[in-house]
């Protein structure tokens, strides 16, 4: 299957289980936004999710990945196939007062890792798992998600290319120029990161 065939097929998919959203979202970074994706409404498709992950797998593998790692909660079920996919261990990183931590699982030290995301915005959480593993002693070999937002303007430092199945833009506000707002649309806020 050839890259435009697959994001129709993802753009198909995300549709279908109702994963992109339009509305006025607050995102995690703060800014605003009229559309949203909900990856977890795509992964909780079993088939879906293994899609996503064997063709995420495809990307990362030429890296040689030994482990993969995610940031809980929205990179769990990706990061979960794209490892089960490689045949390689998977391990999460979680917020504890505010920080990624390693909580559950050996640390990846002297391993080569790659970190997987459901959606990139700003990379910030994908830069937070991978600066931990390495100060663990682990190898950053990688980065991936199944949609890259980030509109290349990502503000996290990521070794290489951010990987991804397709990219997205949709016009970001910041709150005080932010349209919807001047509309009266009520504001949600469907991420789980807190600033």
């Amino acid at each position: 299957m050839d890259e435009m065939d697959i994001k129709g097929k993802l753009m198909e998919m995300l549709t279908d289980s109702g994963a992109l959203l339009e509305g006025h979202f607050l995102l995690t970074s703060g800014l605003h936004s009229g559309h949203y994706l909900q990856c977890a409404l795509l992964l909780r498709f079993p088939w879906y999710a293994s899609f996503a992950g064997e063709e995420l797998a495809k990307l990362i593998k030429p890296f040689g990945p030994e482990i993969i790692a995610s940031p809980a909660l929205g990179g769990i079920i990706i990061g979960h196939e794209v490892a089960r996919a490689l045949g390689v261990p998977f391990i999460f990183c979680e917020r504890e007062d505010g920080r990624m931590k390693l909580r559950r699982f050996p640390t990846p030290e002297g391993m080569k890792f790659a970190v997987i995301e459901d959606v990139v915005t700003t990379g910030g959480s994908v830069a937070e798992v991978g600066e931990l593993l390495k100060s663990m002693g682990g190898i950053w070999v990688a980065s991936g998600c199944i949609v890259d937002r980030s509109g290349q303007n990502g503000f996290a430092k990521l070794p290489g290319e951010l990987l991804s199945l397709a990219k997205m833009a949709f016009p970001v506000y910041r709150p005080d120029e932010c349209p919807l707002c001047g509309r009266g649309l009520p504001l949600v806020k469907p991420g789980s990161r807190k600033r």
